[in-house]
């Protein structure tokens, strides 16, 4: 039998930009009972038939369901199956112990990479989705960025900057921030537009040059690359195309001279408290940076919604 829900409860009526609720929780408390479903991956997959949870191309969106089945135990609403023979905070050692082994790449010992970007010919931008390749982008953030690796929940495309075979750079683009004031200003959407089309717009939420690169332009250069076919290759892997980017740049370390070199644009400051406003304590302020991938992004974002997507918006 499940549990009375207390209606006392503190239950998110939004999860990850899905409706949530108290009937949300009723539909994870059941799957759970259920007992047919013993692994976290299970009652994901579960949650988003019974909740219709999708990404934007169709799929089910199964590592966001993931990620809020977490915060839904972290937060003591639920009690998930113990994770399948690893530690709980495998993902975080997983990372640690992949950097740890990753030999050193021989480019890193080699002399300084002196060069300007117009005479790197051959560069090339490289996606990568799996395999040692995402080892490497992954162990190399891990390494080298000041923030470190951190796994992205779902639709995201990361890439690694490729020279005459050697690595220069890796980046990666993911979901964006729920909520930003400086951004919907800027946009000039309606809230039930945000809703709707809060997918056409993507994080850049690590850039790395390796140390041993000095190359002047590279960073404006690889960040135009990146605008170019960031679009193309959203819609080749989910179905559709974002239309803007954005990025939080944290000033007292960096002075995002690079973004705006290339065709970004300052707008405002964080308010410090993470990407999703669920941070209680403050974090350091960023400046938010934001690029269109073409001159008619607005009219595509500030579209009027037909009656079907209106009133999806306005329950999500």
């Amino acid at each position: 039998m499940l549990p009375t829900l207390d209606k006392n409860l503190f239950v998110p009526e939004h999860l990850l930009g899905k409706v949530f609720g108290m009937e949300g929780l009723r539909v994870v408390r059941e799957e759970i009972a259920d007992g047919r479903w013993t692994t976290r991956a299970a009652i994901a997959r579960r949650l988003c038939i019974r909740l219709g949870w999708h990404s934007p191309g169709g799929a089910p969106a199964l590592m966001s369901a993931r990620v809020a089945l977490l915060r839904l135990h972290r937060g003591g609403l639920v009690t998930l199956p113990p994770p399948r023979g690893c530690d709980p905070n495998r993902q975080r050692l997983k990372a640690r112990r992949m950097s740890a082994k990753l030999p050193e790449p021989p480019a890193l010992e080699a002399q300084p990479l002196e060069a300007r970007f117009d005479e790197l010919d051959g560069l090339c931008v490289v996606p990568v989705q799996s395999g040692p390749e995402l080892a490497l982008h992954n162990a190399l953030l891990e390494r080298y960025h000041y923030l470190g690796y951190s796994s992205m929940a779902g639709a995201q495309i990361r890439y690694l900057v490729r020279w005459r075979g050697e690595v220069l750079c890796a980046l990666s683009f993911g979901a964006c921030a729920w909520r930003l004031a400086a951004r919907e200003e800027f946009i000039g959407w309606s809230e039930a537009q945000r809703r709707a089309r809060l997918h056409l717009v993507v994080n850049n939420s690590r850039f790395l040059i390796l140390p041993r690169v000095r190359c002047s332009n590279l960073g404006s250069g690889v960040l135009a690359l990146c605008a170019r076919r960031i679009a193309g290759d959203f819609a080749q892997r989910y179905g559709y195309a974002p239309v803007l980017l954005e990025t939080f740049v944290e000033e007292r370390r960096f002075a995002g001279t690079v973004y705006r070199a290339a065709g970004w644009t300052p707008a405002g400051m964080t308010l410090g408290r993470g990407r999703n406003g669920t941070h209680q304590q403050s974090l350091p302020r960023k400046r938010i940076w934001l690029r269109p991938l073409g001159k008619d992004f607005r009219k595509v974002l500030c579209a009027p919604l037909d009656e079907t997507s209106a009133k999806g918006a306005q329950g999500s």
